[in-house]
């Protein structure tokens, strides 16, 4: 990791990303920015001029950073991410997480895409992550110690926030979602899991399987923020039903549930407002 990098990027970002710390941090998966209800936002910037970030490469994947007002909180957004398959290492993987912490927020809400493995999840379901399993065995924490970054080894018990996932079911309620929760499992990508490495997640515990949002919680909880993680099951896991996986699929999936993701999102944040 490259602390240079980050003083760069956060170099090239106006006072305003500074001037008052975001009540909430959003980093935004395949398929959620549709679901960003922003107004007239404050500030844009594309990932493509932000130095260590780059451009998004992966469809779905806006690939910019808004920062704008909602119900009377500040909101830095995060609109796409990078990913470790996309071969540029760690750093435009956990640049948002930094960016937010130096901006000052302490809450941050992680969104994804993934592929249902638990029997009574279907796709269109919206699942708060209560836990992850990170069977791929790699972490961004590998390496020196990143200022700011916490302790050498940070505990996990509790990387998602109890609260906020309360907040996230409360807005569910608010919203008549279809809204679960459930254990998340990180896999890297950028290929679809074999049936066989499905069974094998299913037998650990995981209730639904994606290729993001593990290592910016594992750096964002070593941080020190509050972390919630949403994802939208798109479809079934390999091996469960249909005989093939594809993104375009995933994209026509979130197309479809993009109303209940958006209403959910903007009831989060709202509940979030009259908790402060």
């Amino acid at each position: 990791m490259n602390a240079a990098l980050f003083d760069s990027a956060a170099a090239t970002l106006p006072s305003l990303c500074f001037e008052k710390p975001p009540a909430c941090g959003l980093i935004l998966g395949s398929g959620w920015g549709q679901a960003l209800q922003t107004g007239e936002p404050l500030l844009r910037r594309p990932y493509a001029e932000i130095p260590g970030l780059g451009a998004s490469t992966v469809v779905g994947h806006t690939g910019e950073l808004i920062l704008f007002e909602r119900h009377g909180l500040r909101i830095a957004a995060f609109v796409g991410r990078r990913h470790w398959y996309e071969g540029a290492g760690w750093g435009p993987v956990v640049l948002p997480v930094e960016l937010l912490r130096r901006m000052g927020v302490r809450t941050l809400l992680i969104t994804n895409a993934a592929g249902g493995i638990s029997p009574s999840l279907k796709p269109g379901d919206l699942m708060a992550i209560r836990d992850h399993i990170n069977p791929a065995g790699i972490n961004p924490l590998i390496g020196p110690v990143m200022p700011g970054w916490g302790p050498r080894f940070p505990d996990q018990s509790r990387i998602y926030n109890a609260g906020l996932v309360d907040l996230l079911r409360k807005a569910a309620y608010d919203t008549e979602a279809s809204f679960t929760d459930g254990v998340y499992a990180f896999a890297t990508g950028p290929c679809y899991e074999t049936p066989a490495e499905i069974r094998a997640y299913a037998g650990m515990g995981a209730d639904a399987v994606g290729m993001s949002t593990v290592p910016e919680a594992i750096v964002a909880n070593a941080a020190g923020l509050r972390v919630a993680g949403l994802s939208c099951i798109t479809n079934m896991a390999a091996g469960i039903s249909g005989p093939h996986l594809s993104h375009d699929e995933v994209l026509a999936q979130t197309r479809k549930t993009a109303p209940a993701m958006s209403a959910l999102l903007d009831a989060f944040l709202a509940r979030l407002s009259a908790s402060q």
